[in-house]
Formats: structure tokens, C-alpha cells, sequence
């Protein structure tokens, strides 16, 4: 199977949600709206149209996966620092387990490397997103704006040092909600 990743274009937008609403449909921590998330990011300010990729498998040119880094803020009494969140992932049930997951991550951080951006978080799996360089953001005292299992909410520095005077509560955009 050969996997490409490109940006995603406006004509996409419809499947990518289907892939979106179908990756997630059995997923027992979802509340299954995370297409509508995506969407509601995609009419924002928080929108960055080169970190909205998606998987094609390029036998049966078919949208098999997607992944999204918008914008985000760490603010404290002080200092606003931007930053990304990685939210949400997707891929369709049948081509799961087969390193597309890992290859948008990759190609997104790499793209969000090249347009100079510092940092990303996610709220993800524990044991998944450390296999990418993300650590529990509380090591730079990051907190999430609710309730979360420390070990789940995580960040990444995109330049070395980049988190090193950033704390604060991450403050997402009223389109996550």
C-alpha cells in the first residue's frame, strides 16, 4: 500500500469529515463530534490551512486519514505565548495499525517545524505521543484549562528550549468547545 500525505484542499473537506466521524465512531473516550471540531476550526482564525493534512492511499486514491495542528495560546498573568494543539488524528478502522497515524504526525510536526512555529500540545494517549518526542507539559508547568490525567496532557518543543520560559494555562479557542 502506498500512503501519501498532502495538504488538504476545501474540496476534501466533506470526506475528511466522513473519515473524521467514521475513525472515531467506536472510540470509547469520544463524544463522536470531533468532525464537527474540525470543521468549526477550519471557519477560524485558529486555522492553519498547511497543518490540515491528510493520508491518501494512492492505489484506490481514497482520503484514508487526517490530521489537524491549529493555534493555540499558554497564557499566565504575564506572557501569551503561542503554540499548536494537535487535535484531532484520524484514521478509517481498516487502515489503523499500519503507520499512517505515525506518518501524519511526523510530516505535521515537520511542516510546523518549517513555518517557524515553537511548540505543540495534545491530550492523547500516554504511551502513544511520547514515541514523538511529547512530554507531560506539566514539566514546564503547562496546565490544561480542565480536568486531565497529567500523564495524558502533553507538549513538544519544535525548537530545543522553545517551552523553557513558557508556563501557564493553554487556552483554547471557544471552537473547541
Amino acid at each position: 500500500m502506498k500512503i501519501t500525505i498532502r495538504q488538504e484542499r476545501f474540496e476534501d473537506y466533506v470526506t475528511t469529515e466522513n473519515v473524521v466521524q467514521e475513525a472515531f465512531a467506536n472510540m470509547e473516550m469520544s463524544d463522536q463530534t470531533e468532525h464537527e471540531l474540525v470543521a468549526r476550526i477550519r471557519r477560524s482564525d485558529f486555522f492553519v490551512p498547511e497543518l490540515s493534512l491528510i493520508a491518501v492511499d494512492a492505489e484506490h486514491d481514497k482520503i484514508v486519514g487526517h490530521i489537524l495542528l491549529s493555534k493555540i495560546n499558554i497564557v499566565n498573568d504575564n506572557k501569551i505565548s503561542p503554540s499548536l494543539a494537535l487535535a484531532p488524528i484520524s484514521v478509517l478502522p481498516a487502515y489503523q495499525n499500519q503507520g499512517i497515524g505515525k506518518l501524519l504526525i511526523t510530516t505535521a510536526l515537520k511542516k510546523a517545524t518549517e513555518l517557524n512555529y515553537q511548540s505543540v500540545v495534545v491530550l492523547g494517549h500516554p504511551e502513544y505521543y511520547p514515541k514523538f518526542g511529547f512530554k507531560k507539559a506539566s514539566l514546564w508547568g503547562i496546565k490544561a484549562p480542565f480536568e486531565v490525567p497529567d500523564e495524558a496532557f502533553m507538549a513538544l518543543e519544535l525548537v530545543p528550549h522553545a517551552l523553557d520560559d513558557v508556563y501557564g494555562v493553554v487556552e483554547y479557542p471557544s471552537v473547541f468547545f
